[in-house]
């Protein structure tokens, strides 16, 4: 009996990934604050949620292999719909739209789901060693 990964994790796995990459896209919006012309960006989680449960229920696929030494493609892709321009709620001289506040708010918010996921993870992965040792 082998042990499947995707059925014991679900979805919290890719979440996990997500989450680091918001964290380097907020982050990247917070080093562009004084660049002008800068437009902040962001990931819209249901969109990237919605499009890695579909993939799921639609099973593997995506990218098509034409040779079999070819590397199946894993994890989270982001499309350019799920990665979006954040609306400015105030006009700025030099048309940067990164509003510190609001970035370092949305990056704490996510640096606190990241380690909520993590800690999800971790009592997953506790309780299959636990269930393989039979405790």
């Amino acid at each position: 009996m082998s042990i499947s990964f995707e059925s014991a994790l679900g979805i919290h796995e890719k979440a996990l990934g997500f989450r680091a990459q918001r964290a380097e896209v907020l982050a990247n919006n917070m080093a562009n604050a004084d660049t002008p012309n800068y437009k902040a960006r962001d990931l819209d989680f249901a969109s990237v949620l919605a499009e890695q449960s579909g993939k799921a229920q639609r099973g593997p696929g995506g990218l098509n292999r034409t040779d079999s030494r070819h590397i199946a493609a894993e994890g989270v892709s982001l499309s350019d719909a799920s990665l979006v321009y954040r609306v400015p709620l105030h006009a700025s001289i030099d048309q940067n739209t990164v509003d510190e506040q609001i970035e370092q708010a949305n990056y704490a918010e996510n640096a606190v789901s990241f380690q909520a996921s993590f800690t999800f993870l971790n009592s997953k992965f506790k309780g299959l060693v636990s269930a393989l040792r039979g405790d």
